[in-house]
């Protein structure tokens, strides 16, 4: 075989390994692109604001942190053909089933507040009043999970997840100091000393990055797009392709926020996107835009997570694979849950900017206990087989779950005794 055939068979092998992939691709980009939701931007957009380049190094971190912890719910859907709520259920009973339900059902909900109102905001930029972007936000959800296939519902949020990475040529258009960035931003720090306030933007970042919601949408999502467990290896890559996008776009909006805006104060995205447009349009715009579809994304998965879980808790029909008629009660809860937070929204004088960083925080002390129900059901060799945590796994979550709560303690102390830190 001389070296054109040799070249021929390698390219045709990778492209089937490509076109494989594409058909198994979808549910680690589009839970981890919407991670990076209304929330995610403005604590991205107000961690730049405030410390500049200084935190890149720690959201570099968090790529390898994201991923150990959602390729676990690959496994664990593709074996037992379970979503996360039900397999907590039947794993450990129904008092902590419901309380984790519980724990998801108000995170969710809170979280799915944020969304909208980094929805509202954003058009609000463009004169769009927040009754218009509310009621057209839930008629264009509506449309796309009623057409009764997962497949379709995945591919449109796959474009809404391209819509994502907005932010990178915005990030080249404020022209942004590369020797600054690999000065200030790689090499660890802590601008300010430990305080209260360095606390709450980890945790802020943590939480936006890797959120209890996470777990119960992509374990539910290979569920319903029927992976198997030959396609576990292609589930993973998946998602660390996702994990590396997210934190790579969370990187760049720093990066406009951080060159441009860095002093600044900044409460929301969509603040920090009214300040770029007065020194560079096109950049604000990109933040704008950027804000809306990061809101867009995140609540039709948001919304689904909810869905999802409640089906399976209650034995309802969950699937998108199947029409309205066929899953009333799964799409009540969804519709449910969309138009209650979207009017929370509309009430007047409700403390928006608050309810959107103080989420983040709420998320990530939930998420150890989240972890814990993960890490013990990858461990159940009965039903996981050849597919439960290795010594390594196991010792790489437990030290992601006790990160996460030392730094939750240290913020607690930082409250109560605020001057321990000074």
């Amino acid at each position: 075989m001389n070296f054109f055939s040799k070249l021929y068979y390698r390219l045709r092998k990778g492209i089937k390994a490509v076109q494989l992939y594409l058909v198994i691709a979808g549910p680690g980009l589009v839970v981890m692109i919407a991670d990076n939701d209304a929330g995610g931007i403005t604590t991205y957009a107000a961690t730049g604001a405030k410390y500049g380049y200084n935190l890149i190094w720690f959201l570099l971190i968090l790529i390898p942190v994201a991923y150990y912890v959602q390729e676990m719910t690959v496994r664990l859907g593709a074996v037992t053909k379970r979503g996360h709520a039900e397999a907590i259920f039947d794993g450990f009973g129904a008092f902590w089933g419901w309380f984790s339900l519980i724990d998801l059902m108000i995170v969710d909900w809170l979280t799915l507040v944020t969304e909208f109102i980094g929805m509202t905001a954003a058009l609000k930029i463009f004169g769009i009043p927040p009754w218009a972007t509310v009621a057209g936000v839930v008629a264009l959800m509506g449309m796309i999970v009623i057409n009764g296939r997962y497949w379709t519902w995945e591919k449109i949020a796959m474009l809404f997840c391209a819509l994502n990475l907005i932010y990178i040529p915005g990030a080249f258009m404020v022209n942004p100091s590369v020797s600054d960035m690999l000065k200030d931003g790689l090499i660890p720090n802590f601008p300010g000393g430990f305080n209260g306030e360095l606390f709450f933007f980890l945790m802020a970042n943590i939480g936006t990055t890797i959120a209890p919601w996470m777990l119960f949408f992509q374990q539910s999502s290979v569920v319903d797009k029927g992976l198997q467990e030959k396609d576990i290896p292609w589930g993973k890559f998946d998602t660390l392709l996702g994990a590396m996008l997210t934190v790579i776009v969370a990187i760049f909006i720093v990066i406009v926020t951080g060159t441009v805006l860095k002093g600044v104060p900044i409460d929301d995205a969509a603040q920090a996107a009214e300040h770029l447009m007065k020194s560079n349009h096109w950049v604000g715009t990109c933040m704008a835009i950027g804000l809306f579809d990061a809101g867009l994304l995140g609540a039709i998965c948001i919304s689904l997570a909810s869905s999802w879980a409640f089906g399976e808790i209650f034995g309802w029909a969950h699937s998108l694979n199947q029409k309205i008629k066929e899953a009333p009660w799964f799409y009540a809860s969804y519709f449910f849950t969309l138009i209650t937070a979207g009017l929370v929204v509309l009430i007047p004088g409700a403390p928006l900017v608050l309810i959107t960083l103080f989420v983040q925080v709420i998320a990530v002390t939930l998420l150890p206990a989240a972890l814990v129900f993960l890490i013990l059901l990858l461990n159940d060799k009965k039903h996981m087989g050849d597919y439960c945590n290795t010594l390594w796994e196991n010792l790489v979550g437990g030290f992601i779950v006790l990160a996460i709560v030392i730094l939750s303690s240290l913020y607690g102390i930082s409250v109560m005794f605020p001057d321990m830190f000074k």
